[in-house]
This record gives structure tokens, C-alpha cells and sequence, in this order.
């Protein structure tokens, strides 16, 4: 009896510091300062961005953190132009990324590159979908019904950055059509069912990015 009372507690303190360490990790990922030559860095890349602005990417680029950190090590894929040109800039701070990845996710977070990828990885745009669905789950939106687009779906055409990824919630209801128009537009609702609107295979970055199959470009994974 007391052999099992023992297990029980041993398993209930197990999960209880599981989910204490989850939340120590997301909160550290919120509150985190990011290297502050970023800001110059990035503004080579795109030099009409504000701070405000600046700050908006920064934030985008914590949900694409929280993203990873929540999908359990399964591939994710990097949805935006301007927050994977921020990432490849903080990686580039070498030191503080590692301390960084460490408390973030007890593990270095890596930014795969495309031709390192299996040819089931950039077939399939599963990485997309756990973007899709964990971001929703940030903002509090329905992922097969979203009313709005996560920040990190929507800050490249809020932004209106160049050779940027836009998105809409449902290409039906906005009256697209596949494949249409000078600039590929991805539904982000579509994610949910592993479905989407464009035929574009384009990814963000300059090619140091994993590709998710058909919508938008790839994150990393380890």
C-alpha cells in the first residue's frame, strides 16, 4: 500500500514540475530582451521599419518561439518574410542564442536548411499546420474558423514587406482564386485542413529556410 501511494505521488510530482517548467519556459520567452543591435541589423534588410514596427517583429518572432516550444520538438515552419530575416539575425548573436534556446527549450532550436531536409519534409506542409494551429491557440482564434490571423501569419502584409507572405482567413469568402494575382496569397484557415489556396512553392528567407510543401517556408526542427 504504501509501495503505491509512493508511485502515485512520485507521477503526480513528476507531471506537476512538467507543467511548472512549461510555464517557467513560456514566461522567460515572453519576457525576453532581444540582443539590442538586432534592431540595426535588421534595418539593412529593411530600412523603413520603425521601432514600434520593430517591436511588433520581435513579438512575432516570440509567438514563432512559443510555436516551437509547444509543439513538442515537431517540425514547425516559418510563416513570415520579416521575423525569419529576424531570426537569422539573432542566431548570428551565437552565444546568447544558445543561452537563450537552453532556458527557452532545454535544447538548441535549429534553423534547418532546406536541402538538409528528407523529401517527405518538403512534401508534406505539416510544419505549416503546427504553426497555424499553435499560433491560433496564442491569439485565442478558432484555427477552422478564424475570424482574424495570428500575428505571425499577418505581419508581413501589415507591414508591407517586400516579397512578403500574405494570407487571408478564407480564400472563398475573400473571392480568390488558386494561383491568382501577382502575389501568391495563402488561406490560412485551409491549414487546419492540410489544404491550400496556392500553388506557390516560394519560402521566406534567402534560402536557408525549410520548406513546408506548397504554402509558405520552413522553420527548423531538430
Amino acid at each position: 500500500m504504501q509501495l503505491m501511494i509512493l508511485i502515485i505521488f512520485l507521477v503526480v510530482a513528476y507531471y506537476l514540475y512538467g507543467f511548472y517548467q512549461s510555464k517557467t519556459r513560456e514566461s522567460f520567452i515572453r519576457s525576453f530582451d532581444f540582443p539590442q543591435g538586432m534592431h540595426r541589423r535588421l534595418g539593412k534588410h529593411h530600412p523603413n521599419l520603425t521601432a514600434d514596427q520593430f517591436q511588433l517583429v520581435a513579438d512575432s518572432l516570440r509567438q514563432f518561439f512559443l510555436v516551437h516550444k509547444r509543439s513538442g520538438r515537431s517540425m514547425v515552419a516559418m510563416p513570415s518574410q520579416v521575423t525569419d530575416d529576424l531570426w537569422h539575425e539573432f542566431i548570428l548573436y551565437t552565444q546568447a542564442y544558445q543561452t537563450f534556446c537552453k532556458k527557452a527549450f532545454g535544447h538548441f532550436f535549429h534553423h534547418t536548411p532546406a536541402a538538409a531536409m528528407t523529401p517527405k519534409q518538403k512534401k508534406s506542409n505539416a510544419g505549416l499546420q503546427q504553426t497555424w494551429l499553435h499560433a491560433c491557440q496564442l491569439d485565442n482564434i478558432n484555427p477552422r474558423i478564424p475570424v482574424r490571423l495570428p500575428l505571425i501569419f499577418a505581419i508581413d502584409a501589415q507591414l508591407n514587406i517586400a516579397n512578403g507572405f500574405h494570407y487571408v482567413t478564407d480564400c472563398k469568402k475573400a473571392g480568390l482564386v488558386a494561383g491568382s494575382g501577382a502575389t501568391a496569397i495563402y488561406c490560412g484557415g485551409d491549414f487546419a485542413s492540410a489544404t491550400s489556396c496556392s500553388g506557390s512553392s516560394n519560402c521566406a528567407g534567402d534560402g536557408d529556410s525549410s520548406c513546408s510543401g506548397d504554402s509558405g517556408c520552413g522553420g527548423g526542427g531538430d
